[in-house]
């Protein structure tokens, strides 16, 4: 059967694809569909792009078409984004907070595309290089896609990888992220999508069209039915390694909580909130990123009101709030962080955010930018990031921790959880954007909990607030917008995938096959 589909497909690399744009745009939106529910769009959603990645002429068309599927794919998904409407708390006049969301809605949609526009770029310079055809143009594409997504996950915006698009839902494929991350997931997508495209643009839905359909449909169910074996795999909780965690959404908007009432509301809540659940017999406390809307003071650390509590009950308390970079030194820049408190009086545990938001938590390029950038905007200055060698330690050993909008970085948890993670402790704010973010979000953490054997908590201000297991189920979710607190009964692993033992050599592998591939076509077309 491979090698009916290899000539198939060949056949299909001398054929002109012509395609009409509205397949593209619909493309792109049924990727953008795809997260969180809409799961299956993402296996044929790519198609329109390797339909005209073969073919030879119309560059340019190529390339604006990537474009345009990426924009409507990031669009899409990331519409929430527009939530950052309206800023008129900040001081900032109605039509202005219009132009920042809407140009911060574009920017970042435009930023996703180039992931598409890079690939396509790169499948043309192959088609005028090295031009391959049969399954072999599959593989490379693969490869180039999870390269790409690759360096984009290094950069300061990532959210919207392929493999995104199958959470929470398809928990079958999200499993085969245990063996080499998400990449593991967006190599299938992508490769899924090459084998459907090739066949239906070498004889349409003929006979032959569909028989070539035939392997992408193999590889479909072949891999999950890998995903299910990872799913089914038992796995036995211990009872001596459970964990009781009380969890507070204290639900402060942020245009209240960054004020002198809102920051005396803040310590109202998050104190009522953690005497709530120390008599419901908790083992530790957790609150969401910022939850003490202040600098901590260690210099008066004994008098803060969080630490005297802490004291008093005997349950240890993770708060997210500000710190300076050496929290004995006030002249230091400051980090967004989560503290351990614990009962002795001491700060035992910290984690400082790594990925930062450009422009809310640090000035890009400040030596050059700052000056500009402070007279239009509020910052003052730039939080520094923490490094990558952290783990929030707690009186029941070391957690991974992220925070905020970290949970698309999956490597972040991977190398913690190497390192001797437990379990996975978030805090987010999520306001002001929609429950559509705050579900993503969601699915987010159910990847990283899937591919690092752990169980998640996440504690948010304004929602969804969750816990997810090690098998990305999620037993418990918070409404949105709500004030709540919870009690969770998590379990502490201390397995290994291979994804965290490895991390991502999927990849690797792919890129060197492709080379195999090349050097192999640059031979045969040597001895023509």
């Amino acid at each position: 059967m491979l090698n009916q589909l290899d000539k198939i497909v060949e056949w299909s690399g001398t054929k002109k694809a012509a395609l009409p744009i509205g397949s593209v745009v619909i493309g792109g939106a049924m990727m953008g569909l795809a997260p969180v529910n809409a799961w299956p769009l993402a296996w044929v959603a790519l198609v329109p792009l390797w339909w005209i990645s073969q073919d030879a002429e119309q560059s340019v068309r190529r390339v604006l078409y990537a474009a345009i599927w990426g924009v409507v794919y990031h669009g899409i998904a990331l519409s929430w984004v527009t939530g950052l409407h309206p800023l008129t708390w900040m001081g900032v006049p109605w039509l202005a907070s219009v132009a920042i969301a809407l140009s911060s809605w574009i920017f970042v949609s435009l930023w996703g595309a180039g992931i598409g526009v890079t690939w396509m770029a790169l499948m043309m310079g192959l088609n005028r290089w090295w031009p391959i055809k049969g399954l072999s143009r599959v593989l490379v594409g693969t490869a180039l896609w999870c390269a790409i997504e690759w360096v984009w996950s290094q950069g300061p915006l990532y959210w919207t990888s392929l493999s995104f698009t199958q959470s929470p839902g398809n928990l079958w494929a999200l499993h085969l992220g245990q063996l080499a991350g998400p990449m593991a997931v967006t190599a299938g997508v992508v490769a899924v999508n090459g084998l459907v495209a090739t066949g239906l643009v070498a004889t349409g839905l003929g006979e032959l069209g569909l028989r070539g359909c035939g392997g992408a449909i193999t590889l479909f169910l072949a891999l999950h039915l890998l995903g299910f074996g990872l799913y089914a795999w038992p796995s036995a909780e211990r009872a001596d390694q459970t964990l009781a965690v009380g969890l507070i959404q204290g639900n402060i908007p942020t245009r209240q909580k960054l004020t002198a009432e809102g920051i005396q509301r803040s310590r109202q809540v998050y104190l009522e909130g953690y005497e709530t659940l120390v008599k419901a017999g908790v083992d530790i406390v957790i609150t969401p990123e910022g939850a003490l809307p202040q600098v901590w003071n260690a210099f008066l650390q004994t008098d803060n009101e969080f630490q005297r509590a802490v004291e008093k009950a005997g349950v240890p308390l993770v708060l997210g709030t500000f710190v300076h970079e050496q929290i004995d030194n006030t002249q230091t820049p400051l980090t967004q962080s989560l503290l351990t408190l614990t009962p002795d009086g001491e700060v035992t545990g910290r984690y400082n955010k790594i990925k930062l938001v450009p422009l809310g938590e640090y000035i890009p390029f400040e030596s050059v930018l700052g000056g500009v950038i402070r007279r239009l905007s509020l910052m003052e200055g730039s939080m520094v990031p923490g490094t990558r060698d952290q783990l929030l330690q707690t009186p029941f050993g070391p957690m991974a921790a992220g925070i905020c909008y970290e949970a698309a970085y999956a490597d972040l948890y991977r190398q913690q959880v190497k390192l001797g993670g437990q379990a996975i402790f978030t805090g987010s704010n999520n306001d002001p954007y929609s429950p559509r973010q705050m579900i993503q979000h969601h699915a987010q953490d159910v990847m990283r909990a899937v591919e690092t054997d752990r169980w998640a908590v996440r504690v948010t201000n304004t929602g969804i607030s969750g816990i997810v297991d090690a098998q990305g189920r999620s037993p418990w979710l918070s409404e949105p917008d709500t004030y709540t607190t919870q009690v969770a009964h998590i379990y502490r692993r201390h397995t290994q995938t291979l994804y965290v033992r490895v991390g991502d050599w999927l990849t690797p592998v792919l890129l060197g096959l492709t080379v195999m591939t090349l050097f192999r076509q640059v031979a045969i077309n040597r001895l023509r």
